[in-house]
Order: C-alpha cells, then sequence, then structure tokens
C-alpha cells in the first residue's frame, strides 16, 4: 500500500485546508485510517482517526470542533478538513492505515499503523 499526503501549505490564522491521503496498490476501504501531525523535537501526535465505514471517528482535544475526518472509499482516498487554523496547528501531517485492524474501531495509537504517507507541510501564520 502507497499512502500520497497533499493539500498542506501556507495559512493564515483562522484560515482553513483540507488536506487529502490517496491509498493505491490495494484498497483500504475495510481498515481503519488517521491523520497524526509532528513538529521538529517533538513525538507525533494523533489528530484524527476513522473507521473503515467513516461512521466512528475521535479526534484530539486540541482539534475537536475545527477538524473534520472524513473518508470516500470509493476513491480509496482520507481526508482532513482543517478549520480555524491556529499557528500551534503547524507542523508536518502524516496519514496513515492500520491493516490488522479490518472491519475494527480505529485506534487512537501512532504504534497501531502500519503503512504511512510521506507527510505534507501545514503551517498557520499568526
Amino acid at each position: 500500500v502507497q499512502l500520497q499526503a497533499s493539500g498542506g501549505g501556507l495559512v493564515q490564522a483562522g484560515g482553513s485546508l483540507r488536506l487529502s491521503c490517496a491509498a493505491s496498490g490495494r484498497s483500504v476501504n475495510t481498515w481503519p485510517a488517521g491523520w497524526f501531525r509532528q513538529v521538529p523535537g517533538k513525538e507525533r501526535e494523533f489528530v484524527a482517526v476513522i473507521n473503515w465505514s467513516g461512521g466512528v471517528t475521535y479526534y484530539a482535544d486540541s482539534v475537536k470542533g475545527r477538524f473534520t475526518i472524513s473518508r470516500d472509499n470509493a476513491k480509496n482516498t482520507v481526508y482532513l478538513q482543517m478549520n480555524s487554523l491556529k499557528p500551534e496547528d503547524t507542523a508536518v501531517y502524516y496519514c496513515a492505515v492500520d491493516i490488522s485492524s479490518k472491519l475494527r474501531r480505529p485506534s487512537t495509537s501512532r504504534y497501531q499503523y502500519d503503512y504511512w504517507g510521506q507527510g505534507t507541510q501545514v503551517t498557520v501564520s499568526s
């Protein structure tokens, strides 16, 4: 499975971005997927995860109410809509899938995820 993340960029505080994670190689529509982020010198942290159908989602407290994770299984793609962006959202954002949890609830632990995209930089200016 190859994951290609895109949609990052530079935005002012209060702005919006939509990240996309396109999977190729095989279908990911029976596996949980998620978005994580990392800043230099810190560990990669959980942002949002979604189950295979899109019916179960979990968010980090820091993004709840501002970010929305979704997926389009027909397009083999997972999205992260980010609104009301803050400077503290600045990070490299990574998408990932958990191939060992077919049809199960998504984990919020990065260690559960097997395949990762290359990351896309999000920079929010104040």
